[in-house]
C-alpha cells in the first residue's frame, strides 16, 4: 500500500484582491545543485519533493524518500516542511521539521545539497542583458538646396 501523503494545513486568512492568485506575480525560484547536477526550477507555488515519479521535484536517489518534503513559495520566502523522511531535510546544516528558506541558504534533501536561489539578486540574473544603444552615426550637415521650391516674388 502506498505511503499516505502528509497533509499541509494552511491557515485561512482574508487577502486583498490584489494578492489573490489571479493577480499575484509568481516568484521565480531555483535549487542549484552544489554537486554540479542540473538546476531545478520551482515553477509551482507548492512543490512536492521526493523520489516518486509523481513528485513535482523528482530526485532519483536512493537516499531520498518517496515523498520527502514540501516547498511553498510565499510572501518573498520559501517554506520547507519535512514529510517524515528517513534521511531528513536540513537547512544550512541544521536538521529541520519545518523552516523558512532565505536566498542563498543551503537545502539538503537526504544526501543531495542545493543552494536556494530567489529574490531580487536572482531576478536580476534572470533579466535579459541591457540593450546597447546604437553607436552614433556620423551626422552630415544640412546644405542649402541649390534649387529652392519657393521662388522670390518679382517686384
Amino acid at each position: 500500500m502506498p505511503e499516505p501523503l502528509a497533509l499541509l494545513v494552511l491557515e485561512y486568512r482574508s487577502v486583498p484582491l490584489s494578492m489573490t492568485p489571479s493577480h499575484r506575480v509568481s516568484m521565480h525560484a531555483r535549487l542549484v545543485s552544489v554537486d554540479g547536477g542540473p538546476p531545478v526550477d520551482l515553477d509551482k507555488e507548492l512543490s512536492l519533493v521526493g523520489r516518486d515519479e509523481e513528485c513535482d521535484v523528482h530526485l532519483n536517489h536512493k537516499s531520498v524518500s518517496k515523498q520527502h518534503c514540501v516547498l511553498v513559495k510565499t510572501d518573498g520566502l520559501i517554506l520547507v516542511r519535512d514529510l517524515g523522511s528517513t534521511n531528513g531535510t536540513r537547512v544550512n546544516g541544521q536538521r529541520i521539521r519545518r523552516a523558512a528558506l532565505m536566498p542563498n541558504d543551503t537545502l539538503t534533501v537526504a544526501n543531495l545539497k542545493f543552494t536556494v536561489r530567489f529574490g531580487a539578486e536572482f531576478e536580476k540574473e534572470l533579466a535579459p542583458p541591457p540593450v546597447e544603444a546604437p553607436k552614433s552615426i556620423p551626422v552630415t550637415p544640412l546644405r542649402r538646396n541649390a534649387h529652392p521650391d519657393v521662388y522670390p516674388e518679382a517686384k
